[in-house]
């Protein structure tokens, strides 16, 4: 909600709130390197300034019949989303169109859910992954925007009845603070059984962060201002409050940035609270901090936050695609010119929306707008050729839109990848007899691995003809030790087994031993490392070879150095190889099976003693 809104209040420190909450986002996504592994609390922050400042208006004493404040309410947020929103969803569809290629994928089910506020539930439904990166997704990032339009919509509506029934402010706050507790808990629930995408996009299930806004909203409502709130030392008090609330959300920006485990909702409520804390503190009244964090260029950034959020993650999508990084680039590894263009181009057009068509029609209106614009166009030549070409630009981005939905391809490089291995294994395919005495027979070859492996299956068969492969996508190295084992019970785990599972997250050593253990000392176990643009596969790698430096039997197959030379054999994402790229990917497999029967050779074999 903009100061500048005439019917809005004005609280000291939002701005600045939201200022860092922006910042933090953009860190996260433009500049990886800095190591903010979870910036994306931002958005949580974002959540609680919304849910208080919202609640705080319908809260304000009025003479209106509720039916009017109601569509007075729905009217000012229309004008302060939607033509922001447009210009965007316009913009950046056509210059994708432009660019072509992978970038297109899926953006008229992205436009849809985009400009329905929707876009959460029509990405779930669609199948989407948010941590995953083989659709690039251009507006992704207006799920968020989508959450709190929903909650724009019924919020308003529930809260009369509320009131209604709980007239005590404490009972009011309660019902808040156990509602917000409800969502955090369906998150880790969802979490839990592995619907992470499904656990961060829900409005149920991420509501938390508004719920403790609106939690604040109750508990200030009607604040007296009493002399002792004026005192020095309070307000030296709620400076340090302020810079605590800060400090959480900082921390909590800094932990680890994979959701599986404590992370979602741990650090999501902790960035939650934290703003709570920070927005009280900004609201007491005559606050020091919050004047303090309302400096410029603070205040600035925080009236532009929402056309900035909007903008960035588009734009670096597209100088990714433009600039043959990959459609991954922008999720880690993005290089600091790439980020740096990201966030100049960003910036420029958030300025540029915000005063050219944001501020006109949030003061104005929709009609008034028009009728200036008619008014402009009557004055002279010279503003009858500024606005004809506004309109040949808002025509040409229009059309632009409609060509880039027409002409999307139904899926991306990487997906293709992963189709023509799940494809490769479903057929039958006979066993010939080895070639030479001196071959690997795939008869011998177990591999589990994720979709790197499986767009690399059709590879695998033909160079191992017999292997078993049973790879999947979005799998880790967690899934490991379940899949050998019941390989192992049934009998069907052979000589070679090929273990490529670095993809999707960190390994963990006890994981690992777990597998060699089952594997056991007369079989070959080959660790495949990894290759992607993502900020743990450095550390995937020492790990893996650090794990197989100490044991025998263990060897490390080395697929990131074989394949870094040789980038554009993978899919737009930079992970997933195609035929020539799944070819390396076989003989590096093959070579690491040759280093394992090579060091087999060299060590005594292990007769297991009978069993009396």
């Amino acid at each position: 909600m903009s100061p500048s809104s005439p019917h809005l209040p004005r609280y000291a420190g939002l701005d600045g709130l939201r200022a860092i909450a922006v910042g933090l986002v953009l860190i996260y996504h433009l500049f990886p390197g800095l190591g903010l592994l979870s910036g994306l609390v931002g958005v949580d922050v974002f959540f609680v300034v919304s849910g208080f400042l919202i609640t705080s208006l319908m809260l304000r004493p009025t003479r209106h019949p509720l039916r009017h404040r109601l569509l007075d309410f729905w009217r000012r947020r229309a004008r302060r989303l939607l033509p922001a929103l447009a210009v965007m969803l316009t913009v950046c569809a056509t210059v994708a169109w432009l660019i072509g290629g992978d970038v297109l994928v899926g953006i008229g089910r992205q436009l849809l859910g985009a400009s329905t506020f929707s876009y959460n539930w029509v990405a779930l439904a669609g199948g989407s992954d948010y941590f995953a990166a083989t659709e690039p997704e251009l507006f992704r990032n207006v799920w968020s925007l989508a959450v709190e339009e929903q909650f724009y919509l019924l919020w308003p509506l529930l809260l009369p009845l509320l009131l209604a029934v709980l007239r005590v402010r404490w009972a009011l706050v309660a019902f808040a603070v156990v509602a917000a507790g409800a969502s955090a808990w369906w998150m880790s629930v969802l979490v839990s059984t592995g619907s992470v995408t499904r656990a961060y996009f829900g409005t149920d299930s991420h509501a938390f962060g508004l719920l403790l806004g609106i939690a604040l909203a109750f508990g200030i409502r009607r604040m007296p201002e009493q002399e002792w709130m004026l005192r020095p030392s309070v307000r030296a008090s709620g400076v340090l409050l302020g810079m605590l609330g800060i400090g959480l959300v900082v921390f909590a920006a800094f932990q680890h940035s994979q959701p599986a485990g404590a992370g979602f909702p741990g650090t999501l409520l902790l960035a939650s609270a934290g703003t709570v804390l920070a927005v009280f503190a900004g609201v007491m009244p005559g606050s020091w901090f919050g004047r303090a964090i309302d400096v410029q260029p603070l205040r600035w950034i925080g009236d532009r936050s929402y056309g900035i959020y909007l903008w960035h993650w588009p734009v670096l999508v597209l100088v990714s695609a433009a600039s043959g990084l990959g459609v991954s680039a922008q999720v880690a590894g993005v290089p600091v010119w790439a980020g740096c263009t990201a966030l100049v181009l960003s910036v420029t057009a958030a300025a540029v929306s915000f005063r050219v068509v944001e501020t006109p029609l949030r003061r104005l209106g929709f009609r008034r707008s028009l009728r200036a614009v008619r008014v402009r166009f009557a004055r002279g030549p010279v503003s009858r050729l500024a606005m004809a070409t506004s309109a040949l630009a808002a025509v040409l981005a229009l059309g632009g839109t409609t060509a880039a939905v027409a002409s999307a391809p139904p899926m991306t490089t990487s997906e293709m990848a992963i189709r023509a291995g799940q494809e490769a294994l479903k057929k039958v395919v006979p066993t010939p007899a080895p070639t030479t005495p001196a071959a690997i027979s795939g008869t011998d070859v177990t591999a589990v691995g994720d979709s790197v492996m499986l767009a690399s299956a059709p590879a695998l068969q033909q160079q191992f003809p017999g292997i078993e492969v049973d790879a999947k996508v979005s799998r880790s190295v967690w899934a490991g030790p379940r899949i050998i084992d019941a390989l192992e019970d049934s009998g069907n785990l052979r000589e070679h087994v090929v273990v490529a599972l670095g993809t999707n997250g960190s390994v963990d050593e006890d994981v690992l031993q777990s597998i060699a253990d089952t594997v056991g000392r007369n079989r070959d176990l080959v660790l495949v490392n990894a290759y992607a643009p993502r900020d743990w596969i450095p550390g995937v790698n020492r790990d893996l070879q650090s794990f197989a430096a100490g044991r025998l039997g263990v060897v490390v197959a080395d697929w990131a150095g074989a394949i870094a030379p040789h980038e554009d054999l993978l899919a737009g994402d930079r992970i997933h190889p195609g035929d020539a790229g799944g070819r390396i990917f076989a003989e590096v497999v093959e070579e690491g099976i040759r280093d394992a029967e090579a060091e087999r050779a060299a060590r005594p074999r292990i007769t297991p003693e009978p069993v009396q």
